[in-house]
């Protein structure tokens, strides 16, 4: 009995530790504290995630890479066996600039998933180069038709005086019904996956070029 109990523990333990990453890896304290232009598009968010990451280059330099990805585009730059496992469909994410994507708009809509999911972001605010936000209302499962999310994800670049720059993934949701709510946090995990995923992926394409 004994044994089960602190396996339970130690089970319970990992998986509140891997929300807590999936909610605020690579990010600070500081950060996730601080206000963003975007917080006002969700005040009351029942979600929030907070990841960031130092790239070296200039905010210039992650622009452009940033300006190109989404589903069938140039991709969100995760790691290969990630959208193989979970996403097959999922072309390989670039690894260079494509010049034939070109650069987003405000209201432009961002592919994340084949046409027949109507899976997309649209894009609410530009501020070259320090700002993007995107918003979606369509992340939701086929069943039942009583599910809504409201979502935002904002980038915020910020240059720093040693030649690199600070990537801030912020993102906030409020959704519904309480059960559409809880199991999107149950699995705010996976989270460590892909927003670390994406960000590395980011990190090693700009410093690649840079």
């Amino acid at each position: 009995m004994r044994t089960r109990t602190k396996l339970g523990l130690a089970a319970l333990a990992t998986y509140a530790g891997s929300l807590y990453l999936g909610a605020t890896w690579g990010s600070t304290r500081a950060e996730r504290r601080q206000r963003l232009p975007s917080d006002d598009t969700v005040e009351r968010p029942m979600i929030v995630t907070n990841h960031a990451i130092w790239i070296d280059g200039r905010a210039e330099d992650v622009w452009p890479w940033l300006m190109q990805v989404g589903w069938h585009r140039a991709g969100w730059y995760t790691y290969r066996w990630v959208d193989r496992l979970l996403f097959p469909a999922n072309a390989p994410s670039a690894t260079r600039i494509v010049p034939e994507l070109k650069g987003l708009a405000v209201g432009d809509h961002i592919p994340d998933g084949p046409p027949e999911s109507e899976c997309f972001f649209i894009v609410e605010r530009l501020e070259r180069p320090s700002l993007i936000v995107l918003r979606s209302r369509s992340h939701l499962p086929p069943w039942p038709k009583d599910a809504w999310l409201n979502w935002v994800w904002t980038y915020s670049l910020r240059d720093a005086d040693d030649g690199r720059v600070r990537v801030l993934l912020r993102t906030r949701g409020e959704m519904g019904p309480p059960w559409f709510t809880a199991a999107y946090r149950a699995l705010t995990w996976t989270d460590f996956v892909m927003a670390r995923s994406h960000l590395r992926g980011l990190k090693r394409r700009v410093e690649g070029v840079h």
